[in-house]
């Protein structure tokens, strides 16, 4: 595809924006959207083209925004819907559209849909939820497990029934088939287009069909069955999505991007592309490689960068003809990537600087998390109590109930809790990084002192100056943006390298993944390079945590 039959949010850089944590005008220590706009022009400056906001609809915060109590309104700690109004226009001057994030498959159950729902069976949204009745002996419906732990059903007294949850207790699932309720949340996303987002990201879409029948599924070790193995992309959902684009997506100048993890390869062309339910997809092989043998976080698998190249470069293959790829390594619900991908005690600005060229030059649309930018890594909290991520408590709990000890478990807590990539943003070296003058919700990280866009604004061999050499690279070579993909050096364990040709014109990118020395094929010794994360390089071999870009 010519770049320039391209559209704008495939040549864009995407920048998410965790709202709690980005900036703090009031003293409060929650950021707000009035942050959001002061901060604009270093989004602008950084290459952002859109911001994707994740919620800051009303909510009582039980899933950080993920648990919404109403889908058309602003959560006054994050201001009011004129802030949100004026977000946008001052975005649109800068040539950034603000993107939606839609929490779809559930509410939170202090919205008045669900309050009315559970008052009695008779009542006009009394299906708005999923609801069934006990099994003879009093026992939940069936074995199911929610996705952060415990029962996927509760007991409600009002109806003397129970209610499913994917998710938390706090977030009851939505009856998609009620077509009254679909026409409800269409009508939301209408609202939020009116005003003029530049479109949405579309939160767990793939629990919305549940099963025909409700029957018991295949129990693990706690005796229940996970959600996610049961009723994730059950046949019949794209049902929903396609009826879901015809009444809010088609004939719009925005981008739709969805979370699906349960998305097959051979499907793919059903859930993105012109035929498709959605834009773009999130996939989650790459971010997940170490849960390769089992998403459980004290079994990280020990994967290898072969297999690392051969999952993004599968991803790089299925969007190749049809769809667009969402490129990421982190986002809030991940842990920083520089501690994600590599081991402990690795240099994280070089680490970062090796994730970043990948982020880049691959072919699709980057994404770029707060703060990713800078480099910013894990916590280390002493105790589970310090944490606020609702599913880290439940991992806590899991990893106890199989025989860990506390000390094991933090272990596990310090390296994959979702806190890790929600800790405040880091400004500059004085108070609380700059994010805010009162006590922040979530500690500030401890390296903030030297980690911060301040500091590394001045440093010309920074993480963010690294960042934005490569997005004007990549801005100003159509190679890198619609350029063919194509993997080089699949069998080498430390280089991951690759190639972007476009019209006889090739960029080569080669990173070296691994802490040793690396020596280079002689096809490569010849080539010009165009950027080094090295300014003392050779052009024989690749330093620890190397990268570079040929042409």
């Amino acid at each position: 595809m010519a770049a320039e039959n391209l559209k704008w949010w495939q040549k864009s850089i995407v920048y998410q924006i965790y709202p709690k944590s980005f900036q703090d005008t009031t003293g409060s220590g929650t950021g707000d959207l009035r942050g959001v706009i002061q901060h604009l022009d270093y989004l602008k400056n950084l290459g952002a083209g859109a911001i994707w906001l994740t919620p800051v609809y009303p909510s009582p915060m039980i899933d950080n925004g993920y648990d919404v109590a109403d889908y058309t309104a602003i959560d006054p700690a994050y201001g009011t819907m004129a802030d949100f109004e004026n977000l946008i226009a001052e975005a649109d001057k800068r040539g950034i559209k603000i993107v939606m994030d839609l929490v779809y498959n559930h509410s939170s159950d202090k919205h008045k849909w669900f309050l009315e729902s559970k008052s009695n069976r008779t009542n006009a949204k009394a299906d708005w939820y999923i609801w069934r009745d006990a099994k003879p002996d009093g026992s939940p419906p069936t074995n199911w497990r929610g996705i952060f732990g415990g029962s996927a059903w509760t007991w409600c007294a009002e109806r003397q029934q129970y209610y499913l949850h994917s998710f938390a207790v706090e977030q009851p699932d939505l009856n998609w088939e009620n077509p009254e309720v679909r026409q409800a949340l269409y009508d939301a996303a209408n609202f939020w287009l009116d005003k003029g987002v530049g479109g949405f990201r579309i939160d767990a879409i793939v629990y919305i069909k549940k099963p025909a029948e409700f029957i018991d599924g295949k129990p693990d070790s706690d005796g229940l069955a996970s959600v996610h193995d049961v009723y994730a992309n059950t046949s019949g959902i794209l049902n929903f999505l396609y009826e879901f684009k015809e009444k809010v997506f088609a004939g719009r100048d925005i981008f739709t991007v969805a979370e699906a993890n349960a998305v097959k390869p051979e499907e793919l062309k059903y859930w993105v592309g012109e035929n498709g339910a959605f834009d773009m997809l999130f996939e989650f092989s790459h971010v997940n490689i170490m849960f390769a043998k089992g998403e459980a976080w004290h079994y990280p698998y020990d994967w290898k960068l072969t297999e690392l190249k051969k999952v993004l470069t599968d991803s790089q293959k299925a969007t190749a003809d049809n769809g667009w790829y969402p490129i990421y390594f982190e986002n809030h619900d991940k842990p920083r990537s520089v501690n994600n991908f590599f081991p402990k005690g690795t240099d994280t600005i070089k680490a970062a600087k090796v994730l970043a060229a990948v982020l880049l030059t691959l072919r699709g649309t980057p994404f770029i998390y707060e703060g990713q930018e800078l480099g910013c890594t894990n916590v280390e909290w002493d105790s589970i109590e310090d944490y606020d991520d609702i599913g880290s408590h439940g991992q806590y709990r899991l990893m106890l109930q199989e025989g860990l000890t506390a000390a094991q478990a933090m272990k596990c807590i310090h390296r994959f809790s979702r806190d890790n990539a929600r800790t405040p943003m880091q400004w500059n070296a004085e108070k609380n990084a700059g994010f805010s003058t009162g006590k922040t919700w979530l500690p500030v990280n401890e390296n903030y002192k030297t980690v911060n866009a301040a500091a590394e604004d001045k440093d010309s061999d920074s993480v963010l100056n690294w960042y934005k050499k490569l997005i004007d690279l990549r801005a100003a070579n159509k190679e890198l943006i619609s350029g063919d993909y194509q993997l080089l050096l699949p069998e080498s364990e430390e280089i991951f390298a690759f190639s972007r040709s476009l019209d006889g014109k090739t960029f080569i990118t080669a990173v070296n993944f691994s802490n040793q020395k690396v020596n280079l094929p002689k096809d490569f010794i010849d080539k010009k390079i165009i950027i080094d994360s090295e300014s003392n390089f050779d052009k024989n071999f690749l330093k620890p945590l190397e990268a570079r870009i040929y042409q």
